[in-house]
């Protein structure tokens, strides 16, 4: 049988534009996955929040003041005010003893949000996995 000129089996298929295809995409999620990571993860409630189920640790309850203080419901004086690397420093020595430990931020109303965002960013840095927001349920108790 004599080969036409031009033309290729069907077993010589040219697979350099699918390989330049592949090196574009492989570039294209590369720099677009670590934006995608980036940011603090939470999960906030769609309608009024319900009771936190029993936990089997105690958590560990970081409030924020109003006026910006920090406070952690831990050692012999809770209600002292503290700086963020102090409570990143017992949050990230509280965890390495006791890696499941919840941790739950009490805002107050008038916080600003860059507040919390920082508190949130630099309780992830001290090994916190996830991060509870407690709230008040605005609608009054049933009876």
């Amino acid at each position: 049988m004599a080969r036409s000129r031009g033309r290729r089996p069907m077993s010589e298929i040219n697979v350099v534009p699918y390989i330049d295809v592949m090196l574009v995409l492989l570039v294209i999620f590369m720099v677009t996955a670590p934006l995608l990571t980036q940011g603090v993860q939470v999960e906030l409630p769609r309608t009024a929040a319900m009771p936190i189920a029993e936990l089997k640790d105690e958590p560990l309850i970081v409030s924020v003041r109003a006026d910006g203080s920090y406070y952690l419901n831990l050692g012999a004086n809770p209600e002292q005010a503290m700086t963020l690397p102090d409570l990143q420093t017992k949050i990230a020595a509280v965890l390495r003893r006791s890696p499941a430990t919840p941790v739950l931020i009490w805002g107050d109303t008038h916080v600003p949000y860059g507040n919390v965002v920082t508190l949130m960013s630099d309780l992830q840095s001290a090994g916190v996995q996830g991060v509870g927001l407690v709230t008040e349920n605005p609608l009054p108790a049933r009876k």
